[in-house]
């Protein structure tokens, strides 16, 4: 399946910005499930310095600067990405593995798991609380397997908090999602990867995209995709597994991915420093095409 992404981000300025820095993670990376086959970044205005680097977490970053006065400033990726089809194989060979082992397995010395460790401890946006806990062991109750418990997990999620935009902000924290039941996709990811952690596994977030399909015999209206985020577990010899809470699923053919860290801050699209006394207007419009 290869598909034709666009996503632009556009700010508005009240003022004139005369200087910016901004640090831009949209870039797809490659993994076991796709190959990014091109990718085009388009920034107006022309900025002054750009490069590229690869982040802590192996995430492709394009840092920018705008040196001069302006009121504007639109970011275009546009990427083609081609989706391998999933393999269960390995997935079901491993599936009874108990999420007690992992938990020893995990902490042995050694490089084998020495990445999945730094996804074990908790952030500022991942903060467990004892409601958490108690939430999730509902779910890892002894001699569970672990991808049996994550399901089940992320079908309760799914089951038990409505999808609600703008109910929360990337500073709300979890304590209030929890209370209300209610969120976005970021919020249920953040729930998801605090409660794995919660009973000492590693968990990450991952930013991505998801294709929408239209009603049977409409058009597919542009811009009308969304950014979208998951999480994934780690399970030894199989390796990271994804899950979708939002939409309770397993990510295949539809999802996908851009880069991944231990929460939304080490994924965040495009932030930056701006210089200017003003407000500004945010606007992001996400088109995923299939193109064969």
């Amino acid at each position: 399946m290869l598909y034709q992404i666009t996503h632009t981000t556009q700010y508005t300025y009240h003022q004139a910005v005369s200087l910016c820095h901004n640090v831009a993670k949209l870039q797809l990376r490659n993994t076991g499930s796709q190959v990014c086959k091109h990718t085009e970044i388009n920034i107006t205005p022309q900025p002054d310095i750009k490069f590229a680097y690869e982040d802590f977490f192996g995430n492709k970053v394009t840092y920018f600067a705008i040196q001069r006065e302006h009121k504007l400033l639109t970011v275009t990726v546009l990427s083609q990405v081609e989706k391998k089809l999933p393999t269960s194989a390995t997935l079901h060979f491993y599936a009874g593995t108990k999420w007690e082992d992992i938990q020893k397995v995990i902490l042995e010395p050694g490089n084998d798991n020495f990445d999945a460790r730094q996804y074990i401890p908790q952030t500022d946006m991942t903060l467990t609380t004892p409601e958490i806990l108690q939430y999730t062991l509902q779910s890892f109750t002894p001699g569970r397997a672990m991808f049996e418990a994550t399901k089940e997990l992320m079908q309760r999620i799914y089951t038990d908090f409505d999808f609600k935009p703008g109910f929360t902000t990337v500073a709300t924290p979890l304590s209030v999602v929890m209370k209300e039941r209610k969120g976005v996709c970021q919020d249920f990811a953040h729930l998801a990867i605090a409660c794995i952690r919660s009973v000492g596994l590693p968990a990450r977030y991952v930013s991505g995209y998801l294709e929408t399909l239209p009603p049977k015999g409409k058009e597919k209206l542009v811009g009308v995709d969304a950014s979208h985020a998951w999480f994934a577990v780690y399970i030894p010899n199989a390796g990271w597994i994804d899950f979708d809470p939002t939409n309770n699923v397993l990510p295949a053919d539809q999802h996908i991915t851009i880069g991944w860290g231990r929460d939304y801050a080490d994924i965040a699209p495009l932030k930056g420093v701006i210089l200017s006394s003003g407000p500004h207007q945010l606007k992001v419009s996400v088109d995923v095409r299939r193109m064969g």
